[in-house]
């Protein structure tokens, strides 16, 4: 193990040391529900989006599937690299001995398989993300791992030193359960007249699971809501079909939205549409 200080004292200008697991990735099994894990999920910076995003180049350039990013790998990834540089190590192991994989079980995440990438650099910070980027590619284990294809969730973790500037990088790759809403999308609705005070409103949707890498849920159903002139959300549908047909009242904004459900239960962002009849 090389301290970053001892590493910086070798005065290598924007040297990088990146270094991989040898094969990339272990065989286990989490503890409890992908869904059941205390740890806090982290809000990615403009940095490590940055660094997803290559790292995603590199697999769709393959004809891979770009791989997702995980809440809670981002909260792992970045507490390891800030780990690293707060104790001044530079190792998949930490001080207290353990690694990425007893940290992925003790957080209570499902996983099948994973890998970590780590790499530190004192490029600048606008170069930092291309450099350790370009390093993993060149480097056989660590390219096995970004390029993997078992792996679908990523978490991206910078962490830099308040003395020497150094850039410390983690990426945590994961295969496990699908934890991706599915998609959907609302179609303009069709407004035909029933009486004097009602009409007859049909809405169609459609969507789909996001695909993965590996382990896509696929899609389930789809609940439909509805909210009557500013009020509360009221569930009025869960079905596995593509329309619905309604007898409303005039002289209310009526609106409506839909979300799609994979078959792990992940519900996907709501699309709405409104219906003025005021």
């Amino acid at each position: 193990m090389t301290p970053i200080a001892r590493a910086l004292g070798r005065r290598r200008l924007a040297a990088l040391l990146p270094l991989a697991i040898l094969g990339a990735s272990i065989l286990g099994t989490g503890i409890a529900s992908a869904t059941d894990a205390p740890v806090a999920p982290a809000t990615i910076t403009a940095e490590e989006a940055h660094m997803v995003s290559p790292l995603n180049a590199d697999r769709t350039a393959l004809g891979l599937i770009p791989v997702r990013v995980d809440a809670r790998l981002m909260a792992i990834a970045r507490a390891r690299s800030a780990d690293m540089v707060a104790k001044n190590y530079f190792s998949h192991t930490q001080p207290d001995g353990r690694n990425v994989f007893d940290i992925l079980t003790a957080s209570r995440i499902t996983w099948y398989s994973a890998g970590e990438i780590i790499a530190w650099n004192n490029y600048p910070i606008d170069s930092t993300t291309s450099a350790a980027n370009h390093q993993w590619m060149g480097s056989p284990d660590h390219k096995a791992i970004v390029i993997s294809p078992s792996f679908n969730y990523v978490g991206v973790g910078l962490a830099i030193d308040p003395a020497t500037g150094v850039k410390l990088w983690t990426a945590v790759y994961m295969k496990g359960p699908d934890r991706t809403g599915a998609r959907s999308a609302v179609a303009r609705p069709t407004i035909r007249y029933a009486t004097m005070t009602t009409r007859r409103v049909t809405l169609s949707w459609w969507g789909g699971d996001v695909r993965l890498q590996v382990l896509t849920a696929g899609l389930h159903s789809f609940v439909v809501q509805r909210k009557v002139d500013g009020g509360s959300w009221m569930g009025i549908l869960k079905t596995t079909y593509r329309s619905a047909a309604w007898t409303i009242h005039t002289g209310h904004l009526n609106q409506y939205r839909v979300a799609a459900i994979d078959r792990a239960g992940n519900r996907g962002a709501w699309s709405t549409v409104t219906i003025d009849l005021r």
